[in-house]
């Protein structure tokens, strides 16, 4: 049986890997979890000097999943270089690094520093507001999309995944200027935008106002959002959004996904990317599927 699948000249031993701001680099996790059953560790968003977030409270629970409002907190590229490359080469798993940033040149200078990493892939979170753009996501403006995808391409010596915001009219749109621009691969769905208010203390749920929804209750519009972009493009898709269990999953890859991420589920139950890869394995042994690429995209 194999579950093997290929994202731009990268084989990943199965379809499955985290999503980025959910698992931190693994080292949260690697206790529990046994990376090397992954195809993939996607980490957290890494920037080219550190971030300190969002004023906190960042998260709030809501129904079908959660808000948050980290703000991409994160230690910078230095102690990235340092500390968690080393830590995940130790791992039989792909790593794909998760990048952000404000400017376009914030982007490229951590694609620079990672250009002789041993890091398989790259994945651009294009959902970053652009303050030279007066804060409008980069993910927001087709025009903008295809114009940082064009420019990271010049500098990255491993392939570039484009990762989707889904706050837009038409993803299709997105989805091509990505291609256009000449990404290997694009993921999505980022978060859909939300917000919860408390009524007892009359004030907002997190200290941001805004942020991301995540979980099981966005998963139609994930699945609904990657099955055009992967009708629209030719390159490979990376599907997420509200994946809980093998067959969330298989949804996602039926649907035209090479590959999927969980996120949210991670803190729900650690163990979800195991449970997953299993899953995905008995469903392909029960209906005698011996390649999951008869899989992808079957649904038309």
């Amino acid at each position: 049986m194999n579950t093997t699948v290929n994202l731009a000249g990268v084989t990943l031993k199965n379809p499955v890997m985290t999503a980025s701001g959910t698992f931190g680099s693994g080292m949260e996790y690697g206790e529990m979890v046994d990376l090397n059953k992954l195809g993939a560790v996607v980490t957290k968003g890494v920037a080219n000097v550190p971030w300190p977030g969002n004023p906190t409270p960042r998260i709030a629970e809501v129904y079908g999943g959660m808000l948050n409002a980290i703000g991409l907190q994160n230690p910078g590229i230095d102690v990235f270089l340092e500390r968690d490359v080393p830590y995940l080469k130790q791992f039989d798993t792909k790593i794909i690094v998760n990048v952000c940033g404000k400017t376009t040149e914030d982007y490229i200078e951590v694609v620079e520093r990672l250009a002789d990493a041993p890091v398989d892939m790259l994945e651009m979170n294009i959902s970053c507001p652009n303050v030279k753009e007066g804060g409008i996501a980069f993910g927001q403006d087709p025009k903008a999309v295809e114009a940082i995808t064009k420019e990271v391409k010049k500098y990255a010596k491993q392939p570039v995944i484009m990762k989707l915001s889904p706050n837009v009219t038409d993803i299709t749109v997105m989805a091509k200027a990505a291609e256009a621009g000449g990404a290997d691969v694009i993921s999505l769905i980022n978060t859909l935008t939300g917000m919860k208010i408390d009524v007892n203390k009359r004030c907002f749920a997190i200290a941001n106002k805004i942020g991301g929804m995540s979980g099981p209750a966005i998963k139609p519009i994930a699945v609904r959002m990657v099955y055009q972009a992967a009708n629209a493009v030719k390159i490979p898709v990376i599907g997420m959004g509200g994946i809980m269990t093998a067959e969330d999953a298989l949804e996602f890859i039926l649907a035209g996904a090479t590959a999927v991420s969980i996120g949210t589920a991670n803190f729900h139950d650690p163990y979800t990317t195991e449970k997953v890869v299993k899953g995905i394995e008995e469903y392909m042994e029960k209906n005698g599927i011996d390649d999951i690429g008869q899989l992808i995209g079957a649904v038309r």
